[in-house]
């Protein structure tokens, strides 16, 4: 368990939060390029670390991120008008261009200079991997934009399911870095099938063993840690052992097992200290990656049908998710449609920000207790003058990445070849596996 300040610590970004402005440190998402499609089309509202943003496309194409409030008289400029290379105020039609650079000021006389002396506040963005980045932190400190793990090259199909959440960042990063909930939690979607190694159908995510309690082994990096969740395979269980590896990338990126066909990642942005951006990644080649209208179908976060227009969950806690009780009697474990959603359940009923002082952490949560641990460490080594955790020389390592496979029992996970899943050439698995009886 953490203690109330140690809570704190870990989860404020808003402000001058400590952990608000390590993360500053980091390139962050900010929208999906999907949001902003068009030159001269509809600026859209974001929110990040506590503070409200406007994107919009210029005539141009570039894609500016400003501070939502007009510098003149802070209304807001989500309404303005995005014509001729900049974003025009409604009120008195002050004009801005994506740098934050004033290029007009009708109201004013025009011999006024005042314009040369008004900058408005913008970041610097970059598009990559199907979001706009920005670099929040301040402008000295700036670093090169490199790509992440989960988008390593330009021809990478990335395909994102996107989630407005009212809850703490942390408690959803914990949920997806804990293997050890997926043998219960996600059961009736991640099923034990008689299968050489993890795979996907158009309905289920297939895993070779039915064993619940994995045993936990932990590698920490300078970029944040590996772990091996190790459990009994359905075969050969004597002299072979499944090993699921997750990769935590500071500050709120996790690196999840892949299936045959495509990898997956998570990354969460915090809209402010109690309410994230939850971004669910496939990624991989293009052939065997979903695209973006499969994968939410697939995950149950669908826009329109599982989330409204700005992403927030119809799903919510007063309907219960939408839980179907008679599923439940009929065999599903949380009778919740989509396992994301399932997770979604769990992190939203622990309030906007768990209460970590109350926490009886097991064996099985070696992972969770690692995170806290390293986080809280980073943060306070960061007030004390220490580069941000992640970036720079303890950036990830292009090598490190997370695997699943059937290996014999004398191999050590942290010497084991893995790559990330880049294959075109094999078919996904039919539905028509075998299911051992137990498990059901």
């Amino acid at each position: 368990m953490l203690t109330k300040d140690e809570n704190d610590l870990l989860c404020r970004v808003e402000g001058e939060a400590p952990m608000g402005q390590l993360m500053r440190r980091h390139w962050t998402p900010v929208c999906l390029i999907e949001e902003v499609p068009d030159p001269d089309g509809t600026p859209v509202q974001a929110r990040v670390f506590g503070e409200d943003l406007v994107v919009f496309r210029d005539t141009h194409g570039q894609v500016g991120v400003m501070d939502e409030y007009c510098p003149h008289r802070r209304a807001s400029l989500v309404f303005g008008r995005n014509e001729d290379g900049g974003l025009r105020c409604l009120y008195h039609g002050w004009k801005m261009d994506v740098h934050g650079q004033v290029l007009e000021m009708v109201s004013e006389p025009a011999a006024s200079s005042l314009a040369q002396k008004v900058r408005h506040r913008a970041f610097a963005v970059q598009e990559w991997g199907g979001f706009v980045w920005a670099y929040m932190g301040p402008p000295d400190t700036q670093p090169e934009f490199v790509p992440p793990a989960w988008a390593p090259t330009a021809d990478t199909r990335v395909t994102i399911a996107k989630v407005m959440l009212s809850c703490n960042w942390a408690q959803i990063l914990e949920g997806a870095i804990d293997s050890a909930h997926s043998s219960s939690l996600h059961s009736s979607d991640m099923v034990p099938a008689r299968v050489d190694t993890a795979g996907a159908t158009a309905t289920n995510w297939l895993r070779p063993s039915t064993d619940k309690a994995p045993r936990m082994q932990v590698e920490r990096g300078t970029y944040g840690f590996r772990y091996a969740a190790i459990r009994r395979p359905i075969t050969n269980a004597a002299t072979t052992e499944y090993v699921r590896t997750t990769v935590f990338v500071a500050p709120a990126t996790a690196l999840i097992p892949p299936n045959n066909l495509y990898n997956v990642a998570n990354i969460n942005v915090p809209a402010d200290d109690t309410h994230t951006a939850f971004y669910f990644i496939a990624w991989g080649h293009p052939d065997q990656t979903p695209d973006t209208a499969g994968w939410r179908k697939f995950l149950g976060q669908q826009v329109g049908v599982d989330v409204d227009a700005k992403y927030r969950p119809l799903r919510t806690r007063e309907n219960h998710f939408w839980q179907d009780r008679g599923a439940m009697k009929a065999g599903n474990f949380t009778g919740i449609t989509g396992f994301p959603n399932q997770d979604v359940a769990m992190w939203l009923t622990m309030g906007p920000i768990a209460d970590r002082t109350h926490d009886r952490l097991g064996a099985s949560d070696l992972a969770i207790v690692e995170f806290r641990k390293q986080m809280v460490d980073a943060v306070r080594a960061f007030q004390a003058g220490a580069t941000a955790i992640g970036t720079g020389d303890t950036h990830i390592p292009p090598s490190v990445c997370s695997f699943q496979a059937i290996v014999p029992k004398t191999t050590d996970w942290r010497a084991f070849g893995a790559k990330y899943v880049w294959d075109a050439s094999g078919p996904a698995l039919e539905p028509s596996y075998s299911t051992p009886a137990d498990t059901r």
